[in-house]
């Protein structure tokens, strides 16, 4: 048991026996007081409401009762302390874990305490016309249609060993983020699916999206985890603007396996 849980604790049970509390009499009512003492056929005791000491014949005072709501006290007391401990020691591990996150924006996996980067995947936009690097496409013609963002290989290299796997991501701009799960494609992965309307060029992009816990850990830093456990298949980390046409992706595995 930590040192400062046991300080604590003891702190409040002094805390707790220096409060007032109840001695119950064996008509069901009871005197407030601040301590008492058996002795022989008497209790004596300090009565709060009147700010002196009292005694009672033993047989009016029921104190099962009153040990037996002392202890209850104590122990509440001692989960409160070991709860507010825990909460601390969880606090520092978080403190700890986000201060490991890099300044360059990107995306990394939390593993056994420590943060993995996760290399940024090339991806393409297929149409009936051809097949470009994303990051190309801006100067080239749009083509009214359907159109899909695509990863070379049908598997990702980076295996997470997870159906939960949890990641922080620092933002490169303020943009949309999230887990997607990847349409199988064969040679490929599809990320998005585009249609693009005719002249006005207008992008509605659809995707596969993960329910996520999402929590802020420092400015333009999230950590993201689903919501709960994944199925075996591909998955991609992504940050992207609605209508844009510039999302980036992180994929990843929850097949078992090293990652690279």
């Amino acid at each position: 048991m930590p040192c400062r849980f046991l300080a604590a604790f003891f702190l409040c049970v002094a805390a707790l026996f220096a409060a007032s509390f109840r001695l119950y009499l064996t008509d069901g009512t009871y005197q407030l007081v601040r301590e008492y003492e058996v002795s022989g056929d008497r209790v004596r005791f300090y009565s709060i409401e009147r700010s002196e000491w009292e005694e009672i014949p033993a047989s009016l005072a029921d104190l099962k009762r009153t040990v037996e709501e002392q202890a209850a006290r104590v122990e509440s007391t001692r989960k409160d302390a070991e709860e507010a401990a825990a909460a601390e020691r969880l606090e520092r591990e978080q403190r700890a874990e986000r201060e490991k996150v890099p300044a360059d924006p990107g995306v990394y996996l939390v593993v056994g305490g420590e943060l993995k980067p996760v290399r940024q995947a090339e991806s393409k936009v297929s149409n009936s016309k051809g097949r470009w690097v994303l990051k190309n496409l801006a100067p080239l013609p749009i083509v009214s249609g359907k159109a899909s963002v695509e990863l070379d290989g049908e598997h990702s290299v980076n295996a997470t060993g997870s159906a939960e796997p949890e990641f922080y991501i620092r933002l490169a701009s303020d943009e949309r983020y999230g887990i997607v799960r990847l349409w199988p494609k064969r040679g490929a992965r599809v990320v998005q699916k585009w249609s693009i309307a005719p002249v006005t060029h207008e992008v509605a992009e659809a995707q596969q999206e993960i329910e996520c816990f999402r929590q802020q850990a420092d400015e333009g830093v999230y950590k993201l985890w689903p919501a709960k456990p994944l199925d075996p298949g591909e998955y991609a980390v992504v940050e992207w603007t609605q209508g844009k046409r510039n999302i980036q992706v992180w994929d990843f595995s929850t097949r078992l396996g090293r990652s690279k």
